[in-house]
C-alpha cells in the first residue's frame, strides 16, 4: 500500500515499531545505525539466551522488512551522506534528545529547506518543548508520569507498571498515524511536516475513563486490581486458569445459572438486584462468583457466555494465543526465513486485513550494515573504493 515510499529510520527501541508498521505496509525502510550497530541490539531476550548483537529477539521483531546500513552522524562525511539520503527520502524517524539533530546541522529546518516534501517524525520522552523536554525518559518513566501506573495494581498495594513497553508501542502507533496524516496532507500542499510525539502524552492519551472521570466528575480513580473501574467485570479463577466475567448487566441470568447449580448463596435476595447495592458490596459478589467459577473450566464458561451473548473470555497464556484456532484461521502469525541459520522463525503479523493488499513476504531484520553496498551504491552511486575508504574512516 505504501510502495515507493522511502523511509530513513534513525529510531532506537523507543520507536522502531513505527517504521516496522510502515515497512509492513510496503514502504522501503532503511534502518540507520552507528558503526557497530544500535544499542537496541543489546536488549534481550536473546536467541537461546546467548547475548549478542545479532541475536536480540526484540530487535528482530521491531525491524523485520527493513534494510540496514551503518552511518556515523558524528563525522562530517557521515552527516553529508545522511543529507544526501534525506534528499531522496519521504520520511525520517528519529528518537534523539530535542536539539541533537540541530546541533549536527541535521534539524528539520535544514532538512526541509533541502527537501520541502520531507516528513520528520521525532519521538521523545516529553516532546520537543516544555520544561521537561531535555529530561531523560524510558517506558517505566512514561508509564509513571503519563498517569498509567497510578491506576494499575491492587487497592492496598503500591502502583504497578503494566507488562511490556506499552508507552513505546503506543507512541509508535501515534507516530505512524501522524506520518500517514502528513503524507495525505502532502498530496495537497506538496509540503512535509515535523511530527512531535511525546511518550508521556502517548500514555496519557490511552487512559480511557481515567482522565474523563477526572475532568467531568473530579474523581481520581483508585486501583482496583482486575476489577473493572465501574464494577462491570472482573477476572475470576477457574479449574484450569482464569476467565474475565461480566456480571452486572447480566445479573438476573447469572443468578439463575448459579441457583440452578445450588451456588447462588444469598444473591437470590431482592436487595442484590439493585445496582447501587451491588456496587457497594461488590466483594461479596466476587466471593460467591469465585466459588462458582472454580467449579468450571475456563472453556466451559467461555462457551456458555458466547451462547448467551455475554462478553466472557478466558485469560489466555502466550502459548494459548499462539495456538489459537482463530488466529491460525486468519494467518496472523508469519514465518520468516533466516537464511543465515537455515531456520524459519515465527513472528506476530500485522493486525489488519486489507482487501486490496497482496500477500506479504516477510524479511528478517538486517544484520549490522548488511545493506551498505545496496543503499550507498544504489541510491548515492558510491563506488567500491569510496565505500572502502568510508569503512576505514569509521564513517559507515
Amino acid at each position: 500500500m505504501l510502495s515507493g515510499l522511502q523511509v530513513l529510520d534513525l529510531a532506537d527501541g523507543m520507536a522502531s515499531f513505527c517504521s516496522r508498521l510502515l515497512a509492513d505496509l510496503g514502504a522501503e525502510v532503511v534502518k540507520v545505525e552507528k558503526p557497530g550497530g544500535d544499542a537496541s541490539r543489546l536488549a534481550g531476550p536473546f536467541l537461546n539466551n546467548i547475548p549478542h548483537a545479532e541475536r536480540s529477539l526484540s530487535f528482530w521483531n521491531n525491524n523485520t522488512n527493513k534494510l540496514g546500513i551503518t552511518l556515523n552522524l558524528d563525522s562530517e562525511q557521515g552527516r553529508d551522506i545522511f543529507l544526501r539520503l534525506a534528499d531522496k527520502s519521504d520520511v525520517v524517524i528519529e528518537t534523539f534528545s530535542p536539539g541533537y539533530l540541530e546541533k549536527l546541522g541535521l534539524g528539520y529546518k535544514v532538512l526541509s529547506e533541502r527537501n520541502p516534501e520531507l516528513i520528520l517524525a521525532s519521538i521523545t520522552g516529553f516532546g520537543q518543548t516544555g520544561p521537561y523536554d531535555l529530561y531523560k525518559s524510558c517506558d517505566i518513566v512514561a508509564s509513571a508520569m503519563g498517569g498509567q501506573m497510578y491506576v494499575c495494581g491492587m487497592p492496598d498495594t503500591s502502583p504497578l507498571k503494566p507488562h511490556g513497553q506499552q508507552s513505546y508501542y503506543s507512541a509508535s502507533l501515534f507516530a505512524t498515524i501522524g506520518i500517514l496524516i502528513a503524507l495525505h496532507e502532502r498530496n495537497h500542499s506538496a509540503r512535509g511536516q515535523h511530527i512531535d510525539i511525546s511518550l508521556q502524552e502517548a500514555v496519557a492519551a490511552t487512559l480511557e475513563h481515567v482522565m474523563v472521570r477526572y475532568f467531568y466528575d473530579n474523581v481520581i480513580p483508585e486501583r482496583q486490581g482486575s476489577l473493572h473501574w465501574n464494577s462491570l467485570a472482573c477476572v475470576f479463577p477457574c479449574k484450569d486458569g482464569y476467565i474475565l466475567l461480566t456480571f452486572n448487566r447480566e445479573w438476573d441470568t447469572l443468578v439463575e445459572l448459579l441457583n440452578s447449580e445450588g451456588m447462588a448463596d444469598d444473591l437470590v435476595e431482592e436487595k442484590w438486584r439493585d445496582d447501587d447495592y451491588r456496587s457497594q458490596h461488590v466483594q461479596h459478589v466476587i466471593e460467591v462468583l469465585t466459588c462458582w467459577t472454580k467449579a468450571h473450566t475456563s472453556d466451559e464458561l467461555f462457551k456458555l457466555g458466547q451462547l448467551m451473548h455475554f462478553p466472557w473470555a478466558p485469560i489466555c497464556s502466550p502459548q494459548e494465543v499462539f495456538n489459537s484456532p482463530q488466529l491460525a484461521a486468519r494467518d496472523y502469525f508469519v514465518s520468516v526465513d533466516h537464511l543465515d541459520t537455515g531456520d524459519f522463525f515465527t513472528y506476530p503479523g500485522v493486525p489488519w486485513k486489507l482487501s486490496e493488499q497482496s500477500a506479504k513476504v516477510y524479511r528478517r531484520a538486517p544484520f549490522v550494515g548488511e545493506h551498505n553496498v545496496e543503499v550507498y551504491s544504489g541510491r548515492l552511486g558510491l563506488s567500491s573504493e569510496e565505500l572502502d575508504r568510508l569503512y576505514s574512516d569509521n564513517v559507515i
